[in-house]
């Protein structure tokens, strides 16, 4: 193991008792799974339960944590209720995790947790997201921003651990599909779940399923483009696709990017969204 895997370890020792808020990604399984290591019974994993959370992730999410030996304890973050979420402007991630962390933090103080942490790493800093300034604003440790961790680093260390997530493509919640200032519905959650889930079983990996009503833009990794070019896989994935709820579906042939719905935002809109971040109280 590395110096920082070593860091890491002290540095959750310290805190003494955890919860972690996890998802079943590549950052919050390492991240749950070394503190499990580190201090056993004492660290526990909060699943945040949700629409915009893809029901196979999060039983996946539960039979790993189970697997790793971790405890595990489930909320409902009713974030569909909020405005500030459901009418998804550009500050939606930053409402989302606000009433994610506030949940996470009330079970933190049922289950007698000092302190709560979160998954994001050193390559996170460099893009719009505003949700890690909720983390920020309600007291939230990054161990994995603050020790530096990149991305390879956690999916190497991940791999040396046996822990499956390795290798796992990333997975925002199913709210980052549906364009900013397009409301966020339960049909449309369900509908984007249902074609991802279809071309993931097809083959694809690392996709998105970008949501404009009966129109929906696949993003899949350039690599995989040429797939498109089979007629088989093409009639499948339109077939497929249109049972999930689209009446048009569409292909980027600039293929799969994070964060491509923050295309449409200029400089002084994202600057605008961090500044309401930081003195708003959305909840």
């Amino acid at each position: 193991m590395s110096e920082k895997y070593d860091a890491l370890v002290s540095y959750i020792i310290d805190l003494e008792s955890v919860v972690v808020a996890y998802s079943g990604g590549v950052d919050s399984t390492f991240l749950l799974a070394v503190a499990t290591k580190a201090i056993g019974d004492k660290a526990v994993g909060v699943i945040g339960r949700s629409p915009s959370y893809a029901q196979r992730e999060q039983a996946e999410a539960v039979t790993l944590a189970k697997q790793m030996g971790a405890r595990i304890h489930l909320i409902d973050t009713n974030e569909m209720e909020h405005e500030a979420y459901n009418t998804n402007p550009p500050t939606r991630c930053f409402a989302c995790k606000t009433i994610l962390f506030e949940g996470v933090w009330q079970a933190a103080d049922e289950l007698g947790c000092r302190y709560v942490l979160e998954g994001s790493n050193a390559d996170d800093l460099g893009d719009f997201r505003p949700g890690m300034d909720a983390a920020r604003k309600l007291r939230v440790k990054a161990p994995l921003v603050d020790l530096k961790f990149t991305k390879d680093e956690i999916r190497a260390l991940s791999k040396e651990m046996g822990l499956p997530t390795w290798n796992k493509p990333a997975f925002a919640c199913l709210s980052s599909r549906v364009p900013y200032g397009q409301p966020i519905t339960i049909q449309k959650l369900e509908r984007i779940e249902k074609g991802e889930y279809a071309l993931r079983d097809m083959g694809f990996n690392g996709l998105r399923v970008r949501d404009y009503d009966e129109l929906c833009r696949i993003e899949v990794p350039p690599a995989e483009i040429g797939r498109f070019l089979d007629d088989a896989v093409r009639t499948s994935v339109v077939t497929k696709l249109k049972e999930a709820g689209y009446k048009f579906v569409c292909l980027d042939l600039e293929g799969y990017r994070t964060g491509s719905m923050n295309e449409s935002l200029s400089t002084d809109v994202k600057i605008n969204a961090r500044k309401s971040d930081k003195t708003g109280s959305e909840s």
